[in-house]
């Protein structure tokens, strides 16, 4: 029997569009040979709907839909994910579910046993548990169906049993030929690894070949990227669709060996290649065409300009540089370098005359106070105020440019370079960004990011000679502490025991809890590591905590 694994990108809520692109791969499936397309997991509706399933008509569209999709369904059948509606009298009014559509029509409907309520995961706020797992039968297989979290409740790689049920075992006990899991599980650094290893001790535990087909693309601050995959008996892998991009991938069973096994992306390749994705969907899924960016000479705009100027072509991107009195000329340089080596539009807007009034204006309400970090804000925020403009006049979206260490402890300006649309390197800590900068250049094969820009001592050049570790400890003991109290939730305790200066964890925790009340206004940042900022880390601002 032949199988296709379709891995679409969806665009949330688009239920035509969506359906549109189901139909017409169900008719590349069908011209494959495939027996049976499987396609990810609500892929009718897009993932994640979030409160969008509150709407009845959403949902009863995304039903009427499926009717569609079982139309065409001749000479092949079709699982696909969707919304469907909860008959029974109690219980949430939703459910997960897939649809078996076969004959022109649907067959067998699936719901998902495994609802996660965890990271970026709110499942049971909309959805009721399937009551029992489903086996469907066609050409002569049984084949059980599940859905993304349902995959994921093995002790031995998780850790710990995460559910009382476990639909793989109550499927394999039923004597199932293959296991199909439907999904939309994110990206984060490192994760396909572990999803390998999942699936491949499922496999082997149970004795019954998986596939997984996974959505792919960006939706929101959530990147999916595909890699579908197929796994015999023994847990061997033996097909892997491309990551971070739309895929087909057909797969027989049983397997005489390995079919077509796509390598997936080395380590800072795949956040590179995330961060391009999420980009190029934030930014066209929201109806955008163009971006602009402020150019500082730093690593962070470099990089970030970068990523857009892949993401969505150079020449819909525009940086913008705003020297003040205190940029040094090597800034404004390696700022105008940047652009050209990326053949992005370059715009020079500089503030010091509008710093200047400011000044001016401000300083008979200030007592004679000396200067003071009001006075570097202030640049901040006339930078912040150009950017918005440019934004509002041509109708480019403004892409934030700050990475995650800064995010975490406040080393950043609210309504300043905290103004913008996207957070793109939001989640990337500090020393990742250089890491991105040499990937950058490495795979340009020349230097597109200019070495002074990297070899430099990070400043936001907002007083004379400033350098972050004015303020900061070096960036490689500040996101080893960060990546232990913020990824790890380790308490102070653990931080200090594991070699750090006592003082330093101390200001390091402060400033991460005390600066909960910008990361609450920030812009929508893209999830790259395992604890973004956002929804999936959710901390009281109004808190005493001492843990």
């Amino acid at each position: 029997m032949r199988f296709a694994l379709v891995q679409t990108n969806p665009v949330v809520g688009d239920v035509a569009g969506n359906t549109a692109q189901i139909i017409a791969r169900i008719g590349r499936a069908r011209e494959a040979g495939a027996d049976l397309a499987v396609f990810p997991e609500l892929a009718v509706a897009g993932y994640p709907p979030r409160d969008l399933l509150l709407k009845p008509r959403f949902v009863q569209a995304n039903v009427e839909a499926v009717g569609r999709i079982a139309a065409v369904c001749r000479g092949i059948a079709a699982l696909v994910g969707f919304v469907s509606p909860n008959d029974e009298p109690d219980g949430r009014q939703l459910r997960n579910a897939a649809a078996f559509c076969v004959d022109g029509s649907v067959r067998s409907i699936a719901c998902k046993s495994l609802l996660p309520t965890y990271d970026v995961f709110d499942e049971q706020r909309y959805f009721e548990p399937g009551p029992e797992v489903v086996v469907v039968e066609h050409l002569g297989r049984r084949i059980g169906v599940s859905i993304c979290e349902d995959l994921w409740n093995d002790a031995q790689v998780v850790g710990r049993r995460l559910y009382h049920r476990d639909p793989v075992a109550q499927l394999a006990a039923a004597g199932v030929d293959v296991l199909v899991n439907v999904s939309a599980s994110p990206f984060w650094q490192d994760k396909h690894r572990f999803r390998l290893r999942l699936f491949a001790r499922q496999a082997e535990r149970h004795r019954v070949a998986i596939l997984f087909c996974n959505q792919v693309g960006g939706n929101d601050d959530l990147v999916f990227d595909g890699a579908s995959a197929a796994f015999d008996a023994a847990g061997r892998l033996i097909a892997q669709a491309r990551a971070f991009e739309e895929d087909l991938l057909t797969v027989d069973l049983p397997a005489e060996g390995p079919g077509r096994i796509e390598p997936y992306p080395e380590e800072i390749d795949s956040v590179y290649r995330a961060l391009v994705l999420g980009t190029r969907d934030y930014v066209g899924k929201c109806g955008f065409r163009e971006v602009v960016l402020g150019l500082s000479g730093g690593i962070d705009s470099a990089v970030t300009a970068a990523i857009a100027a892949e993401a969505l072509g150079a020449s819909a991107v525009t940086g913008v540089a705003m020297p003040s009195r205190y940029s040094s000329a090597h800034s404004l340089a390696d700022a105008e370098q940047l652009a050209a080596n990326l053949g992005i539009r370059f715009k020079v807007i500089p503030i010091h005359p509008i710093h200047e009034a400011f000044e001016n204006h401000l300083r008979p309400h200030f007592e004679n106070r000396p200067p003071d970090i009001t006075e570097e804000n202030i640049q901040a925020r006339i930078r912040g105020s150009i950017l918005m403009a440019l934004s509002n006049k041509f109708g480019w979206l403004l892409l934030t440019t700050g990475n995650k260490s800064e995010l975490a402890v406040g080393y950043c300006t609210l309504y300043g370079d905290m103004c913008g649309g996207l957070a793109v390197i939001s989640d990337v800590p500090k020393t990742t960004v250089y890491r991105l900068a040499d990937h950058i250049n490495r795979r340009a094969g020349r230097e597109v990011i200019p070495s002074g820009t990297i070899t430099k001592p990070p400043s936001a050049e907002l007083r004379p000679n400033q350098t972050d570790q004015d303020s900061l400890p070096p960036y490689e003991v500040l996101d080893a502490i960060l990546d232990l109290y913020v990824e790890r939730e380790r308490s102070f305790e653990d931080i200090v025991a594991a070699g750090f200066d006592a003082e330093t964890a101390r200001k390091v925790i402060r400033l991460v809890d005390f600066n909960e009340y910008k990361r609450k206004q920030a812009a929508l940042g893209l999830k790259v590591t395992t604890r973004a900022f956002g929804v999936g880390r959710r901390m009281p601002i109004a808190a005493r905590q001492r843990f």
